[in-house]
């Protein structure tokens, strides 16, 4: 019976055309560039019905964004690097404490991609299974054997908590992805996660950030009387250890190799195996500072003077 599932194995690979490897950076999503203070909120979602929909008196918009430029993510056996992410949100605070986030269109989350270290080779070999190990007798070419990782948005984050990334050891939002591994042999649609089974990361600042505020004109510009405010959370180290993994989907023709990638990276992988650390995280919130007295227009406002920065 395994000779017979490795000849079928065989003839699915064979019949598989290669694709280039890809080196692009995460998903592709449109970003504003703007002045001063506003420049972090490139692709604050503020045009959003549930964002223009804020009041002011009940509900309020804010923008949120985190950037990190390099860090390392476990997943399983396996240690990737993370280059540079950037996440952003636009945020509704309810008279109860508690917030909706809305996402940008693209996700919340663009990230760089990463080199998998050991590539394919490391992913997959040594193997003793006959349709593994005449794959990993053709990595001897680097292009068949280079393996990017990316982290990508799916689903929109919940739970976030901006006094909890003033502090240390409380989770700031969670936020749900996938790693989309990237290699010719492995196709260009395979998973670690999925919209359905996401990888949940609950980032939590290791260190805490150096916290200052600004107060800004409408186009940005530091303005001490402006009608708008920015909390800077600055140089923190953040991380999680408390994710599970899901296994692969999609590697491979028809998902022929998900079991090979499984097995050699140990996944699934439960909580309290994984970890992922950013590095020195640069956070911004922005908001209008008295959102009562422009009520019921808050979050129209807050689009205008957003609009009002673009370059």
């Amino acid at each position: 019976m395994r000779t017979g599932s490795n000849r079928v194995r065989v003839g699915l690979l064979a019949s598989f055309t290669a694709l280039a490897a890809v080196a692009s950076i995460g998903s592709a999503t449109a970003a504003t560039t703007l002045n001063g203070n506003w420049a972090p909120f490139s692709r604050c979602p503020v045009d959003d019905p549930a964002m223009l929909a804020a009041d002011g008196a009940v509900d309020s918009a804010t923008c949120v964004a985190s950037h990190s430029e390099s860090g390392s993510i476990k997943l399983g056996n396996t240690v990737v690097p993370v280059g540079a992410s950037d996440l952003q949100i636009g945020v509704i605070t309810h008279p109860n404490g508690g917030t909706t986030v809305v996402s940008p269109k693209g996700g919340a989350l663009v990230a760089d991609s990463a080199t998998v270290p050991g590539g394919l080779l490391g992913l997959m070999c040594p193997n003793d299974v006959p349709v593994v190990s005449s794959i990993c007798k053709t990595l001897t070419d680097v292009s068949l054997n280079r393996v990017t990782a990316t982290i990508e948005s799916v689903n929109n984050p919940t739970d976030f908590k901006l006094l909890a990334g003033t502090t240390t050891g409380q989770p700031i939002v969670t936020l749900p992805v996938r790693i989309h591994l990237d290699n010719p042999i492995l196709g260009d649609n395979c998973y670690i996660g999925s919209s359905s089974d996401p990888i949940l990361l609950r980032p939590q600042n290791l260190t805490k950030p150096a916290v200052s505020t600004t107060k800004f004109a409408g186009d940005g510009t530091t303005d001490a009387t402006g009608p708008l405010g920015r909390i800077n959370l600055l140089g923190a180290t953040q991380t999680d250890t408390t994710y599970a993994v899901p296994g692969t989907n999609g590697c491979g023709l028809l998902g022929a190799l998900n079991w090979a990638v499984n097995l050699k990276t140990g996944l699934p992988s439960a909580s309290g195996n994984n970890n992922v650390t950013l590095d020195n995280a640069q956070t911004y919130v922005a908001t209008i500072n008295n959102p009562r007295i422009i009520a019921p227009n808050q979050g129209k406002m807050l689009s205008e003077y957003w609009h009002s920065a673009a370059q």
